[in-house]
């Protein structure tokens, strides 16, 4: 029988991350805040912090970039680019033409998109949904951020985030390999403004008066409530989606919100934590980045192997949250 439905891989990995580093120590001597607590609590030693002639869709291009290399491909066979970030270079036009500008791919369609921390696993579903239907072959997925642009860095809870940039090059796969699952979620229902970024928008224009209302706000015990209450159920869903066990899985590749966050997650789920994949100590919470910087280490670091099963999943503001399943190709 011909199937009509393609499956759909991940043919390359690329990310990129400043070159400024700024660590828990730098941040003693300019805010209330302790290097050990930050490390143990949150699991952040340093992060990575983009220059003041950067934006996002200049991280977002080199990784971008690097993810295309990484498929054999050429920027011309890009059908499609989808960054996922909350932290766009303008309102207009979309990061994602920026970066289609800078790479030259200009066979492609592009647009952003926002889910905040889970913005990369909704691009990738999003994208999956085009390869699969045979709509486009090739699709770029960056996640990219650069949250030092609006962190208030006179505030305790400036230590959370870093700068980054991954990305992933999507295309059709075998019947033996690639995506199994996904499911995608958002629960308005309780607390939604827990993390926000206030101004900038319709509803708080910035004016002279009100610049303080460009920065993120967050309040930890919301984010760590909702975060260690929506992870395990997306990913106990993918897990009876596919018919699978925690067992199945050989390794985790989640966003980084805290090493707490991650620590219960894995304990809800009975999943071994040295299965969790993590580069918080490194890059702090890079938001939409995370899971593609993540994933582009691991993979070239050899740690997945064909056949693997790789679990993903995130939480960001909203909440928006999700799980999704792939063997690797």
């Amino acid at each position: 029988m011909k199937q009509l439905v393609r499956n759909v891989k991940i043919s390359g990995t690329g990310s990129y991350v400043p070159e400024t580093i700024i660590t828990n120590e730098y941040l003693e001597t300019i805010i209330e805040t302790n290097s050990k607590w930050v490390f143990d609590n949150v699991g952040i030693l340093e992060r990575r912090v983009a220059a003041a002639n950067q934006a996002t869709s200049d991280l977002a291009t080199i990784a971008g970039q690097r993810a295309i290399d990484d498929a054999g491909l050429k920027s011309e066979d890009i059908d499609l680019i989808i960054v996922a970030t909350s932290t766009p270079d303008r309102k207009a036009p979309s990061t994602a033409a920026f970066v289609q500008h800078k790479l030259n791919a200009h066979n492609s369609a592009a647009f952003d998109l926002t889910a905040v921390c889970s913005g990369f696993l909704f691009g990738m579903s999003v994208a999956s949904q085009y390869i699969a239907s045979g709509v486009y072959n090739n699709i770029l997925v960056i996640g990219a951020d650069t949250f030092s642009k609006i962190t208030n860095w006179t505030r305790r809870d400036a230590v959370f985030f870093g700068d980054g940039a991954g990305a992933a090059v999507v295309t059709s796969a075998n019947v033996t390999e690639g995506f199994l699952a996904y499911r995608l979620y958002t629960d308005t229902s309780h607390n939604m403004l827990g993390f926000t970024i206030p101004g900038g928008g319709s509803e708080i224009p910035l004016t002279s008066e009100n610049m303080n209302e460009q920065y993120f706000q967050m309040d930890g015990k919301a984010v760590f409530a909702s975060a260690t209450k929506a992870l395990p159920k997306a990913i106990n869903q993918v897990l009876e989606d596919t018919g699978l066990v925690i067992g199945d899985i050989d390794i985790m590749i989640p966003h980084q919100p805290s090493i707490r966050i991650l620590q219960k997650t894995a304990e809800i789920i009975g999943l071994p934590f040295e299965k969790v994949m993590t580069n918080m100590d490194k890059y702090a919470n890079t938001s939409g980045a995370t899971i593609p910087i993540l994933l582009d280490e691991v993979n070239k670091s050899g740690k997945i192997k064909k056949g693997d099963i790789v679990l993903f999943a995130a939480v960001g503001s909203g909440w928006t949250y999700g799980a999704s399943i792939i063997k690797w190709a």
